[in-house]
């Protein structure tokens, strides 16, 4: 049996993710910050799952906390870290903002260091990183929170890079989802709009190819192109 832990398990894509790989065969160590949420899920999952609550706002106490989550594992050979808060943002809150770039940025590189040092020391394992297509440019009312998929997406490429200089058999994967149908959404409905379990099973077919990069859903691979294409006035007039 493999274990994986999924940062961010106690809804939306990280819960459907967890779900999934429960169904395949791993054991899961469940780690989020509502933890009654996550006693709920583990019910769901039966005695091959362990739960650990960590909170992102602290993030050196949260890698603490995902050190002694993967010492009661035994052993980890994935992590998903599905962890992350979005605002939007229209009247220039500053508070919104630091709270966006805590736990997207510090939050977020704390389980991602936390978990590539363990991997090191291991010589071989997977880290899944959900980032967004937010992270292609910037948006007026999303700033913090579009930078912070930036900074997540960048750092998932170095610790790519770091594996492969160390050359150990470590995968790093970055997931870009675009419009899931989660609380992160606030309600919002659009076109390509993908439910958490579709989500999931993709990111689990990423995860069995061990790619680099996965599109969820695989449709939103020619948005992401235009994204990228689209000259700056085109972008700020039609794009945001």
């Amino acid at each position: 049996m493999k274990n994986a832990v999924v940062i961010g398990a106690s809804s939306g894509v990280g819960k459907a993710v967890a779900k999934v790989l429960a169904e395949k065969g791993y054991a899961v160590g469940l780690a989020a910050r509502r933890v009654e949420l996550l006693q709920e899920l583990q019910q769901e999952l039966g005695p091959n799952s362990k739960i650990k609550q960590l909170d992102l706002l602290q993030p050196e106490e949260a890698m603490q906390k995902l050190t002694e989550l993967i010492a009661e594992m035994g052993e980890v050979d994935l992590f998903v870290i599905d962890a992350g808060v979005v605002f939007y943002n229209k009247d220039f809150e500053w508070e919104k903002d630091l709270i966006t770039l805590r736990t997207n940025v510090l939050g977020f590189a704390a389980m991602a260091h936390t978990a590539m040092e363990y991997l090191l020391k291991q010589g071989t394992g997977h880290i899944v990183g959900v980032t967004a297509l937010s992270a292609i440019r910037g948006e007026s009312t999303r700033l913090a929170y579009n930078a912070s998929k930036a900074f997540a997406s960048n750092y998932l490429e170095g610790l790519r890079v770091k594996a492969y200089k160390e050359k150990k058999a470590i995968t790093v994967t970055e997931v870009q989802p675009g419009w899931i149908d989660t609380d992160m959404a606030k309600g919002r409905k659009t076109f390509w709009m993908a439910t958490p379990e579709t989500a999931a099973r993709q990111i689990y077919s990423a995860i069995e190819h061990k790619r680099a990069h996965a599109y969820i859903t695989r449709r939103w691979r020619l948005y992401a192109w235009l994204l990228k294409l689209a000259p700056r006035w085109a972008y700020e007039r039609f794009l945001t």
